[in-house]
């Protein structure tokens, strides 16, 4: 922290102190707002002024001797302030005269309009409600103006809180990623969907393939599991006969850190008896478009350097024909991992260990086609050994029902005609379990109580997952995942935090 910040604070310190000096409390109980400042602006007529208590954030000043500007800012917009010594008094007029950027103030007075055109409140009275100790970091203030964004990325994670009252765009994407979020619970009600809540804490996790963090319950003496998925418990209603379910989940994967991956995010999983993949694609590119359409005003979105365009029907491709498309491997003449690892080597992959032939294939998918899927597109029809918790196609039962969308080279989502025979569960858990007895921490456990579920019987279903927090980095326009989470997990500062 620079001495010339510690001078600011040093200095606004003594304000407070001053202030309390003189029997005035910098941090009152409450002030009787009635209007937000749009509002205000809104119904402001020149013939008819409107009469009104606002409060916000002073964000500039204009000192003009014994009559100055300022404008505060609240969740809405802006609105300018006039106060004049003649109308406050010389007392009160000072204590405006000390106000600092950044302070939260409360005032009353009616509107007019200023010769440039400005609706402005002639303030009869203010009062100070909250003192701005800290200056806004990495924000130059010139003639009493703020201006520079926010610079510094790893410091606008930290301090998001600074973020959002110096970057209006900040706020703006936290409020479209909020509106997102209603518009789809809007959406899937609008089907029939029941939104249901299920447990956070399991004591086997499933429904994907991810490390989980463990905790342990005191009380039952027990170790336990935050969810990587809440599918299985999701699946388990549509046996007690829910038909259509969504959960909006916060899920907790112990895995890295990166541009696209965060360890608790949040998804949409939905399930609909009597439906399959099909079903769940049709869903998935109307509902993505729909918003896009309702909260953008268009379905064809600017994204980094690219135009994309979610309107329906989006582009759909086998994952074997992806996978030929992009690199000219055909896996269907392959026989073995040997001979698919060296047809990775062929392109340039090299492939340590013994993977298998569809674990190759998976990595190559994963660092040669994915990056080439920018436009909408469902990758469809992944192998078995891929997808534990799908149902196989009846053509071919090394294949099963499952697709994932991908836009701008990212996958946004997995869904399945969702695997409702308890015995060929029984056996890819088994299969899963040898898996992760040689060494891959990401495969499923064994979940005996999800078995005896599926033996009561299941209705043949489609279910669908969606990264939210991907698909606002594609409504907000940014690479970085960390910019669609109010408080993203970041190392420890060196420092330990604030001084």
């Amino acid at each position: 922290m620079s001495e010339e910040f510690n001078d600011i604070m040093r200095q606004r310190i003594e304000k407070v102190e001053h202030l309390r000096a003189k029997n005035i409390n910098p941090y009152p109980i409450r002030f009787p707002r009635d209007s937000h400042t749009a509002d205000i602006i809104a119904k402001h007529s020149d013939e008819k002024p409107v009469s009104a208590s606002a409060a916000g954030r002073i964000r500039s000043r204009r000192m003009m001797g014994k009559a100055s500007f300022t404008h505060i800012e609240d969740i809405t917009g802006t609105i300018q302030l006039y106060f004049k010594q003649d109308a406050l008094g010389p007392d009160k007029y000072e204590i405006f005269k000390s106000l600092d950027l950044g302070d939260i103030i409360g005032v009353s007075g009616k509107t007019f309009r200023t010769k440039t055109g400005e609706i402005t409140i002639e303030v009869a009275d203010f009062t100070l409600l909250a003192k701005c100790i800290r200056p806004l970091p990495t924000v130059k203030e010139k003639d009493g103006q703020l201006f520079d964004e926010f610079a510094d990325r790893e410091l606008r994670y930290r301090q998001r809180y600074v973020d959002l009252i110096v970057t209006p765009k900040t706020r703006k994407d936290f409020i479209l990623r909020s509106r997102v979020i209603t518009g789809i619970r809007e959406y899937l009600s609008s089907r029939g969907y029941i939104e249901v809540e299920t447990p956070m804490m399991q004591a086997i996790p499933g429904g994907a393939a991810a490390r989980p963090f463990i905790t342990h319950h005191n009380a039952l003496d027990m170790k336990l599991y935050l969810r990587i998925a809440p599918e299985l418990y999701l699946k388990r209603l549509l046996v007690g006969g829910f038909e259509k379910v969504f959960e909006l989940n916060r899920n907790f994967r112990n895995e890295g850190i990166s541009t696209r991956h965060n360890p608790e995010f949040t998804m949409l999983e939905l399930y609909e008896a009597y439906a399959d993949y099909n079903v769940m694609m049709e869903i998935c590119e109307d509902m993505i478009s729909s918003l896009a359409r309702k909260l953008l005003g268009d379905t064809v979105i600017d994204y980094l350097d690219e135009k994309i365009d979610l309107t329906p029907p989006w582009t759909r491709i086998t994952y074997l024909d992806a996978i030929k498309k992009y690199t000219g491997l055909d896996f269907t003449t392959l026989s073995s991992g040997d001979e698919a690892r060296e047809a990775a080597r062929s392109i340039g992959i090299k492939i340590d260990g013994k993977l298998s032939k569809w674990r190759v294939a998976e990595f190559v998918f994963e660092e040669r086609v994915e990056k080439n899927l920018i436009q909408p597109t469902f990758v469809m029809d992944y192998p078995t050994e891929l997808s534990p918790l799908a149902k196989s196609r009846d053509d071919n039962l090394e294949f099963v029902e499952r697709f994932e969308p991908y836009i701008a080279g990212r996958e946004i989502g997995n869904a399945f005609s969702e695997l409702n025979d308890p015995i060929d569960q029984r056996r890819r858990f088994e299969e899963q379990v040898k898996m992760r007895e040689a060494g891959d921490e990401e495969a499923q456990m064994m979940d005996y109580d999800y078995i005896a579920a599926l033996e009561y019987g299941m209705p043949p279903a489609g279910g669908m997952g969606i990264g939210i927090d991907r698909v606002v980095m594609l409504f907000v326009n940014t690479a970085s995942i960390k910019d669609t989470i109010l408080f993203p997990l970041l190392r420890p500062e060196s420092s330990g935090g604030h001084v």
